[in-house]
């Protein structure tokens, strides 16, 4: 049962036009978002800095450190909306998408160079909020100064919202995923 249970219509017009630019066209807002309704500016404060839009790096890098930071803080509603929704245009194997659901390294389940050191660099930063210097090196070996950027900044909005569905008990979407049937194999 949720803590802070999501906000019911009617809703007022500065949550609706929150939700108008969070939602695509006929998709009921997400419970993580009638669940902010509650503090409008908060709300207006997670829209703005999302980084869902197009930027300096592919969605599938995206998504590794989302759901990798999201697994990590043990946030199956934020890991299961993001799997439900972008694992496949993302790319992600039944495999990944498993190895990405595990609390353990999901570091060997992936081949690209790329991929792994996303994953490196949300491990890092969730056991040490920093990283050590050879992690740096292989890093700006392989991302501009921009992509590190986001992909830090990433990792540290999603501890937020990982923080905030743990805090708040925002419950399960009914068509998102979870995290333990990823692992069994069953979505």
């Amino acid at each position: 049962m949720a803590r802070v249970p999501p906000v019911d219509p009617p809703y007022s017009d500065e949550v609706l036009a929150s939700f108008r630019k969070l939602m695509p066209p006929g998709m009921e807002p997400l419970r993580l978002f009638r669940t902010l309704a509650h503090n409008p500016r908060v709300l207006r404060r997670i829209q703005r800095g999302g980084l869902l839009d197009p930027g300096s790096i592919s969605t599938r890098l995206r998504e590794l450190v989302i759901l990798r930071t999201c697994a990590r803080c043990r946030a199956d509603y934020e890991w299961g909306v993001h799997a439900a929704l972008f694992a496949g245009p993302a790319g992600f194997s039944e495999r990944e998408l498993a190895a990405l659901a595990q609390a353990e390294s999901p570091v060997d389940t992936f081949t690209a160079d790329e991929d792994r050191l996303a994953l490196r660099l949300a491990d890092a930063l969730h056991e040490r909020a920093r990283i050590d210097d050879a992690l740096w090196r292989a890093l700006t070996g392989a991302f501009d100064s921009a992509q590190l950027l986001e992909l830090v900044t990433l990792a540290g909005l999603y501890h937020a919202v990982s923080f905030i569905v743990n805090v708040t008990g925002v419950e399960d979407e009914p068509w998102s995923l979870s995290p333990a049937r990823a692992v069994a194999g069953g979505g």
